[in-house]
């Protein structure tokens, strides 16, 4: 719903003016958005900025005036308001832009309804192989398995892909912990020891700065594929995405082909994209300065002045421009990613082949068989916000090298992160006394709730309160509730988790929401008795919210 939408960006923009000042978020004080009393003020009002006026001590109109400027600075809920505007004594006003609106659902529609064609390519998860995933990870997986399940509702053909960055910095530190630390303590699983051994090498680095030189060599050993450590670093990675697949089919979330960052570089895909690269202005050797024998993409398109780090440059390409290639030779994540879109569309010569790795998932493998992936018509990634500019730098390389059709196609779906409430941050050992509306997950600093743990927690909640054991198991219950709370808030929203309202089985949660579905399909089939069955087809036509097949009997708790 718009008024949704519209509330939970507020909040976020309230939130941050709270963490400005310093300011705890108030008791009582909620974002409440209603129709306006007369048309002329738009569709939707609140009066949040009058709430606030006793805690922040400034006038209503004057906190007002501020949020109407971050609202319209971050876009007021995708752009589908034409103006938001403070009025005496401190209320916003909101008016839709309904051009806009039907714009966006077209732009939607373009690959999500009948008019698509081909093969749509879904990029999600995603998760470095160094550790347990958390529920940060876990909303990007909801988001892009509910997309991939509505895009193959409305009749594409739909292809889901787990990019594995078994090259990263992230695994070579969790790899050098394994070789230079000692992780003590019982581990559910080897996870949940990466989890521990990453954050305590971290540390190291802090206390022991020559340790991140080894960090640089392993690095280099697992690009070049062939020592022990390379072994290491494989063999870790491939138990903990074992482990993460295991972790994200409970909430029936799957995949159709993983694809590893190593075989990028092993089966030559790199190179190619290498060769193509280096025929357009964009993209260029730098030979002086601190960024000397890197190679650089530059933002602007054709090359102009001096690139990032060189003498003298320009004040816009020094935030422009994206190194591919470092001085030393190691590829970063970004140069790997334009090989891959390449691939993805279909541009390159060069393939991967594969080999089974877990039921109904093929991995990407040099003793594999080739199979009929990639060649997207149109490829969708589901990445936090955060990742907007290396996104850009892709769709960048490819408009450089002529593809201008296929970047046009290149989708990202952003969405706000996840992070702690204060109680939920305080349980964890955080240090609240700052008094933020919310704390950052850090997995350097261990700190963060695993989805497995949060799954255990969720089950046994449910299990305390259900009066009845027949029907779906607690365990089902329990993701199906989890996976709708990541779902609920607006793409955009920065997800404020708490661990008490997560477990909440009442009110808007995914435990009731599957009560009231099952108790709706108890009338409609009540109803469909005596009235030719159409009771039966309106459930046929209901799109299950989460994973698996509801019964209107299995949801008794």
């Amino acid at each position: 719903m718009i008024s949704t939408q519209l509330s939970d960006e507020i909040e976020r923009q309230v939130r941050k003016l709270l963490d400005e000042t310093g300011t705890p978020w108030p008791a009582g004080i909620k974002v409440l958005v209603d129709k306006p009393a007369h048309p002329e003020h738009g569709e939707y009002s609140t009066n949040v900025a009058m709430l606030l006026a006793k805690t922040l001590k400034k006038p209503p109109l004057e906190i007002a005036e501020k949020l109407k400027m971050e609202l319209e600075h971050s876009g007021i809920a995708e752009g589908i308001f034409s103006k938001v505007e403070a009025a005496p004594p401190g209320f916003l006003n909101f008016a839709i832009d309904w051009s806009a609106w039907m714009n966006r659902h077209r732009e939607y529609s373009a690959y999500a309804g009948d008019g698509g064609k081909g093969k749509v390519m879904i990029e999600h998860t995603s998760i470095n192989p160094n550790k347990s995933a958390h529920i940060g990870h876990l909303r990007n997986s909801c988001i892009g398995d509910t997309l991939a399940r509505l895009l193959s509702r409305a009749g594409r053909e739909v292809e889901i892909h787990n990019y594995i960055d078994d090259l990263g910095n992230q695994l070579a530190d969790t790899v050098v912990g394994i070789l230079h630390t000692k992780t003590e303590g019982k581990h559910v699983c080897f996870g949940d020891f990466c989890w521990d051994t990453y954050a305590k090498v971290n540390r190291m680095y802090k206390e022991e700065p020559g340790l991140q030189e080894e960090r640089t060599r392993v690095l280099h050993e697992l690009e070049e594929g062939t020592s022990s450590t390379a072994w290491i670093g494989r063999l870790t990675a491939e138990k903990i995405v074992r482990e993460q697949l295991h972790e994200m089919k409970a909430f029936g979330i799957g995949y159709d082909v993983l694809v590893w960052e190593s075989r990028i570089v092993s089966e030559g895909l790199w190179e190619a994209a290498f060769e193509h690269l280096q025929a357009t202005e964009a993209f260029y050797k730098v030979e002086e300065g601190k960024l000397a024998g890197c190679w650089v993409l530059r933002h602007g398109g054709e090359r102009s002045g001096e690139a990032e780090g060189a003498s003298n440059p320009e004040p816009e390409a020094h935030q422009a421009d994206k190194v591919l290639v470092r001085s030393n030779g190691i590829l970063t994540y970004t140069a790997k990613d334009i090989a891959y879109h390449l691939w993805k569309f279909g541009l390159l010569s060069q393939d991967f082949t594969y080999m089974p790795f877990a039921e109904g998932v093929w991995s990407t493998d040099s003793q594999g068989y080739a199979m009929p992936y990639g060649r997207g018509e149109t490829v969708i990634n589901v990445i936090d916000y955060r990742q907007e500019y290396p996104q850009t730098m892709v769709k960048l390389a490819l408009e450089a090298l002529g593809y201008k059709e296929q970047a046009a196609r290149l989708l990202h779906v952003s969405y706000g992160v996840v992070s702690l409430s204060p109680e939920t941050a305080e349980s964890l050992g955080v240090d609240t006394s700052a008094g933020k509306g919310s704390y950052a997950m850090s997995g350097r600093q261990g700190v963060g709730i695993k989805v497995a743990e949060l799954l255990h927690v969720m089950e046994e909640s449910i299990e305390s309160k259900r009066s009845r054991q027949e029907g779906l198991s607690s365990r089902e219950i329990a993701a199906a509730a989890i996976r709708y709370y990541l779902l609920k808030y607006h793409l955009q929203t920065e997800v404020v988790f708490d661990l008490r309202q997560a477990t909440e089985v009442s009110g808007n949660s995914g435990v009731y929401l599957l009560y009231a579905y099952a108790r709706a399909g108890s009338v409609l089939e009540k109803a469909a008795a005596g009235r030719m069955g159409s009771g039966k087809a309106l459930m046929e036509r209901c799109l299950p919210l989460t994973a698996g097949r509801w019964s209107p009997r299995s949801v008794s708790c």
